[in-house]
């Protein structure tokens, strides 16, 4: 989308320079104090204190990524992103914008995944503002909140705090975690929780992290790109059953494991039993029939597949009895 954000062309100088000019008009005021006359000494302290408020009114500080949008009497002037002390036109409205990462950690929700299951996902995500003009003007998500710290500094500001404290306020953060909660309600729903619940997809909520994290980062970009925010990094934090069907999937899960646990121990003995017949064969240690080895298979798979400890028996008769 087209940006509108412009860098901010208007009257600008050096904090310390406007300094100076304060104490040169304080000087002057100072001098024309000297005088005895009544008039020249009102003069001197209006026109001191009219420099003063002028001068103080219109320094601003502006940090490491940090920037300041201007607006003049309603209309968008420009952006200064550049960092200093700074004087600017105490009759611009100087609102204070942060270009820094940040962190949102979008706290679980509960939602049905592809197949129906309820579960518990939540999010973190870092993310930054991008364009200062959409962030400020594009979209509008008020609360009731004080008096916004980077008005301050503005003289309308200073006459509408008396008129109305608390203000509302513009919060771009309030549409950034709105929107955010929101992608992840989708996202959740276009996969299954794990590979036992959908056999046609293989990419799932537990198993498919990079692919999931890649989906849900290109969803919540697209949607806050309207606000003029970049989502630098999302991923799921947090996934779990819903505490309903919790109990349920739990015993589930043990009962697959087992049964992988299981098919693992057949396959390793039945290896082993055939390594033993072929041993035997090989060697010629004892010729067995047909019915002998069928017995010694049964006994050794009893052996190697019980879940406990087999007790011995030792055969004190013939190989036949």
């Amino acid at each position: 989308m087209e940006t509108k954000e412009k860098a901010f062309k208007g009257i600008r100088m050096s904090g310390f320079t406007a300094l100076l000019i304060l104490f040169l008009g304080i000087c002057l005021s100072v001098y024309l104090l000297t005088f005895m006359h009544v008039w020249t000494t009102l003069l001197g302290i209006g026109c001191c204190c009219l420099l003063v408020a002028f001068i103080t009114i219109g320094l601003t500080i502006i940090e490491p990524n940090e920037a300041r949008v201007i607006v003049f009497f309603g209309k968008y002037k420009g952006t200064i992103t550049d960092n200093g002390f700074f004087w600017i036109n105490p009759f611009n409205e100087r609102k204070k914008i942060t270009l820094r990462a940040r962190n949102l950690d979008v706290l679980p929700v509960k939602v049905n995944d592809k197949v129906g299951n309820p579960v518990m996902i939540g999010a973190v995500m870092v993310w930054k503002v991008k364009d200062t003009y959409k962030a400020m003007f594009d979209i509008d998500s008020s609360s009731i909140s004080g008096i916004e710290s980077g008005k301050k500094g503005s003289i309308w500001t200073v006459v509408e705090s008396f008129d109305k404290l608390p203000k509302l306020m513009q919060n771009y953060e309030n549409f950034v975690k709105t929107q955010s909660d929101a992608a992840l309600r989708q996202i959740a729903g276009m996969y299954a929780y794990d590979s036992n619940e959908s056999n046609d997809d293989s990419i799932t909520l537990r198993s498919g992290d990079g692919e999931v994290a890649r989906r849900l980062e290109e969803e919540i970009n697209s949607r806050l790109a309207i606000a003029g925010i970049e989502v630098i990094e999302a991923r799921i934090n947090y996934l779990a059953y819903a505490s309903e069907i919790a109990g349920v999937m739990l015993r589930r899960q043990q009962a697959d494991a087992i049964i992988s646990a299981r098919e693992k121990i057949v396959e390793g003995a039945v290896s082993m039993v055939q390594l033993a017949l072929d041993k035997l064969e090989k060697e010629s240690i004892v010729t067995l029939d047909e019915d002998k080895k069928a017995a010694m298979v049964s006994n050794l798979l009893v052996v190697l597949c019980a879940d406990e400890a087999a007790q011995p028996v030792l055969n004190t008769g013939t190989l036949h009895h």
